[in-house]
C-alpha cells in the first residue's frame, strides 16, 4: 500500500528589522539558519544520513517566532503600540521580491519542460503560493486519496512561508490585546502559552488522524512559532542565565540527533517535533547570555555565516531545481546528481540575494518609509498572479497523430457479446504496439484527471468519514432504477467506485435499484490496513464498514459486488501491528475478503468478487502520455508488475472453495505480456491508479454478462 509521505520543506525565516542599538546581530542564530537549511537540502537531495532532515523547518519556525516577537515587543514597550503597516511592509520587502522571481521562473520552467497536465497544476500552485495559501491547497490534496499519487509540486516548499505569514497575520493583533498598553510580558506570555498548548494538542491529535493537515496546517504548527516567541519574552532575564554554553551544545545535538534518528516512518510532526523544537529553543535561549564557549564557536564560523545569509534564497531555489531537473534530463536522477543540482542552485540563490533581495530590502525608499512595502506587495502579488493567468491562457493541448478506431463505437456496434469481446481483445492486441497518441484520444490527456464517475458524486466517503449516512443523505441508495424491486449493492473502496457507470448502466437495463457504499482507501475485506497519510490502523474504515454491513442487512439485496485495491503490505491489527509476514500476505488478504463475502452471503445476498484492475503503481498515465505523445509505448504497463498474479490466484482459489463468483477484468486491459494505456482511441487510466470512466463505460456489456451469469 502506498502511504502518504510528506515532502519535507522548510522556509528561510527572514531576518527581523533591527531597531537601532536594541537588536544586535546574533551570529549564533545566523549559523542556526545554516544548520536548518543544510539539513533540509540534504534531505531533499536524498543523502541517506539525514532521513529526518525535514526537522529544519521546525528550527526555522522557532527562529522566526523568536526574532519577530523580540522586535514587536520592543516596539510595543517603546511606543505602546505596534505599527502594523510598517511591520507588514517590512515583511513584504524582505520576502516577496525574491519569492516572486522564483514563482514566475518556476512556472515558466514547468511550462517548458513538464507535461501540460503537470504544468497546469503548477500554475494553480503558483496562484496559491502568491496568496500565501498553498499550505491549505496541499492539505486538501494530501488528504484526497485520489490525489495521493501526484508528483510533488516544484512550488510545494512555499507551504512553510504560508504558515509563517498566516501566524504573523494573527500574532501582532493578539500581542497588542494580550500585552495591553503597559506591554506586560506576563499577559503576553499567558496568551502565547495558551496558544501553544492548544496548537500542540491539535498537532498531536491531527498527526494520528490526518497527517497532511498536521504537517502543512497553521493550526498544528503555531505552537512552534509560539515557543520561539516565549523565549523572546524571556530574553532579558536569560542574559544573566547560567550553564548557557552547555545548553547551546545540547540544543544543537538535539537538532542533529532528530535529523539522524527520524525518517519517513516517524509520526511527524506530532510529539516527535518536540525534540528539534526544544533543541532550537536551547540554542537560542542559551545564546542570549552570549557564552564564550557556546555553540556559537561552530555556528559563528565564516562558512556557517555565509550559508545562513544565503539560506532564504537557497531554500527558494533548491526545491524547484530538484523537481524540474528530471524533466529537463528526461530521466530520474541519482543521489549524487541530485546533490550536485542542490549545490548548483546556490548560484541562482546568490544572484537572487545580490540582485533582488538586497537591492529592494536596503533601498532607502522602503527603509525610510516601511509602509510603502504594502504597495510593493500588492504590485508583486498582482505580477505573480497575472503571469500565472497568462500561462493558463496559453495553448495546453498535446498534439496527436492520426485517427484511431473509436473503441466505444466498435464495441457498441457488435451484435453479439462474443463479437464485442473479440473486438476489444483485438483492439488491445493492436494497441500494444501503438507508438503515437491518436488525435481523437478520449478523454484528452489534459482532461483525464476529471474523467471519473460524476453521477455518484458524494458517494465515495472521505478518508476521515466513519458513517455511511452522509452518502445516503445524498441519494447514494437511489441509483440504477430507484423503483426496482431487486436491489444491488456496489461495496468497497475507490477501485470499486470506479466501476460505477458500468454497474449503474447494468442496473438500469435490468431494472435493479443500485446502492453505492464506497469509501476512499477502505477495503471491504475483513481486515485492518494502515490509514493513508496517518501511519496507524485505519479505524475509520472499520467503523464505516460495520455500518455498511448493517445497511446491507437492512436492504436485503439480491447481489453485492465487492472489490478492493490490491494491498501489497500485509494486514495489521487494531494497534497497527503487522499480523503476518510478507510471504503470507496474499493468503491473509484472500481470507479476509472471503470472510466479508461469507458475511454478505449470511445476510441473504449473493456476493460477487471483482479482482482489481492492473496497477500503474502510482505513475501517472496521463502525465506519461503527455510527456511522450510520439512514444506512448513507454507508458505501457508490464503484466508482470501491473497484475499481482499471486493475489489474483489466492483470491480465485479461496472464492472457488467457498463457491463464490469471481470476475477477473485483466483480459479487458492486457495482452499476455503488456497492458497498453491507450486502447483504440480510449485512454485507460485517469491517474496512477484509477481507470477512466470513459473506458469503464465501454466495458458495460462485458461486465453485464459476468454479473448476470
Amino acid at each position: 500500500m502506498t502511504t502518504y509521505q510528506p515532502y519535507r520543506t522548510a522556509p528561510q525565516v527572514p531576518a527581523p528589522q533591527r531597531p537601532p542599538s536594541e537588536d544586535r546581530f546574533r551570529p549564533d542564530i545566523e549559523g542556526l539558519r545554516a544548520v536548518a537549511v543544510l539539513l533540509v537540502v540534504a534531505n531533499h537531495a536524498g543523502l541517506g544520513l539525514v532521513h529526518g532532515g525535514y526537522v529544519g523547518v521546525d528550527v526555522f519556525f522557532v527562529i522566526s517566532g523568536f526574532l519577530i516577537t523580540l522586535h514587536l515587543f520592543r516596539e510595543l514597550q517603546r511606543t505602546g503600540k505596534i505599527g502594523f503597516g510598517a511591520f507588514y511592509g517590512r515583511r513584504i520587502v524582505r520576502l516577496l521580491p525574491a519569492s516572486t522571481v522564483v514563482v514566475i521562473a518556476t512556472v515558466a520552467a514547468a511550462w517548458t519542460w513538464m507535461s501540460p497536465v503537470q504544468a497546469k497544476a503548477v500554475v494553480y500552485d503558483a496562484l496559491a503560493a502568491s496568496a500565501y495559501g498553498i499550505n491549505v491547497r496541499l492539505s486538501v490534496l494530501g488528504t484526497d486519496y485520489l490525489s495521493a499519487e501526484l508528483e510533488p509540486s516544484p512550488l510545494q516548499h512555499f507551504w512553510s512561508l504560508a504558515v509563517e505569514e498566516q501566524f504573523y497575520f494573527i500574532w501582532p493583533l493578539l500581542l497588542v490585546v494580550a500585552a495591553t498598553r503597559r506591554a506586560s510580558r506576563k499577559s503576553a506570555a499567558i496568551a502565547l502559552t495558551l496558544l501553544a498548548v492548544v496548537s500542540f494538542a491539535v498537532c498531536v491529535w491531527q498527526t494520528g488522524h490526518s497527517q497532511p493537515w498536521a504537517y502543512f496546517g497553521i493550526q498544528a504548527r503555531a505552537w512552534e512559532l509560539a515557543a520561539g516567541a516565549l523565549v523572546a519574552l524571556a530574553a532579558e532575564r536569560l542574559k544573566n542565565a547560567r550553564l548557557t554554553a552547555g545548553a547551546t551544545w545540547l540544543g544543537l545535538a538535539a537538532i542533529v540527533g532528530a535529523a539522524l534518528l527520524f525518517d519517513e516512518t516517524t509520526r511527524f510532526p506530532g510529539a516527535a517535533a518536540l525534540l528539534p523544537v526544544a533543541g532550537a529553543l536551547l540554542v537560542i535561549a542559551g545564546g542570549c547570555a552570549k557564552p564564550s564557549w557556546g555553540a556559537v564557536k561552530l555556528l559563528g564560523t565564516a562558512p556557517m555565516q555565509a550559508i545562513g545569509k544565503l539560506s532564504y534564497s537557497w531554500y527558494l531555489w533548491h526545491w524547484p531545481a530538484l523537481m524540474l531537473a528530471p524533466h529537463v534530463a528526461g530521466h530520474e536522477l541519482g543521489t549524487w546528481t541530485k546533490a550536485a543540482v542542490a549545490v548548483g542552485s546556490l548560484i541562482p540563490a546568490w544572484l537572487s540575494l545580490r540582485l533582488v533581495e538586497n537591492r529592494v530590502r536596503f533601498n532607502p525608499v522602503f527603509k525610510r518609509r516601511p509602509r510603502r512595502g504594502l504597495g510593493l506587495g500588492a504590485t508583486l502579488t498582482a505580477l505573480a498572479c497575472g503571469a500565472a493567468v497568462i500561462f493558463l491562457g496559453l495553448p495546453n493541448e498535446v498534439e496527436g497523430k492520426g485517427t484511431a478506431q473509436d473503441t466505444a463505437a466498435v464495441i457498441s456496434e457488435s451484435q453479439q457479446l462474443a463479437d464485442a469481446r473479440k473486438q476489444l481483445l483485438d483492439l488491445i492486441e493492436t494497441s500494444a504496439t501503438l507508438t503515437a497518441m491518436p488525435q481523437n484520444l478520449t478523454p484528452p490527456v489534459t482532461a483525464a484527471t476529471n474523467d471519473r464517475p460524476q453521477a455518484s458524486k458524494g458517494c465515495l466517503a472521505s478518508l476521515d468519514e466513519t458513517s455511511i449516512k452522509p452518502a445516503l443523505g445524498q441519494g447514494c441508495d437511489q441509483h440504477g432504477d430507484p423503483q426496482g424491486t431487486t436491489t444491488m449493492v456496489l461495496f468497497g473502496d475507490s477501485h470499486t467506485e470506479q466501476w460505477f457507470d458500468a454497474v449503474d448502466a447494468v442496473a438500469k437495463r435490468r431494472h435493479w435499484r443500485l446502492v453505492v457504499l464506497a469509501k476512499s482507501g477502505c477495503t471491504p475485506a475483513d481486515a485492518y490496513t494502515i490509514k493513508v497519510n496517518a501511519r496507524r490502523a485505519f479505524t475509520e474504515c472499520a467503523s464505516w464498514r460495520e455500518e455498511a454491513f448493517a445497511k446491507i442487512k437492512e436492504l436485503k439485496p439480491a447481489l453485492v459486488l465487492l472489490s478492493t485495491r490490491t494491498y501489497t503490505d500485509p494486514p495489521v491489527d487494531k494497534s497497527g501491528a503487522v499480523t503476518v509476514g510478507k510471504a503470507e500476505a496474499d493468503d491473509a488478504w484472500a481470507k479476509a475478503l472471503i470472510r466479508s463475502a461469507k458475511r454478505i452471503q449470511q445476510l441473504g445476498a449473493r456476493p460477487v468478487i471483482m479482482q482489481d484492475t492492473p496497477d500503474p503503481r502510482g505513475a501517472s498515465v496521463p502525465d506519461c502520455v503527455a510527456a511522450h505523445p510520439d512514444a506512448v509505448q513507454q507508458c505501457a504497463l508490464k503484466v508482470a508488475t501491473a497484475v499481482y498474479a499471486t493475489r489474483v490466484t489466492a483470491n480465485a482459489d479461496a472464492a472457488k472453495e467457498a463457491g463464490f463468483t469471481v470476475i477477473d477484468p485483466t483480459a479487458w486491459f492486457c495482452t499476455a505480456t503488456v497492458c497498453p494505456v491507450i486502447v483504440g482511441n480510449a485512454l485507460v487510466y485517469r491517474d496512477g491508479s484509477h481507470v477512466t470512466t470513459s473506458y469503464v463505460k465501454l466495458l458495460t456489456p462485458l461486465l453485464q454478462a459476468e454479473l448476470v451469469s
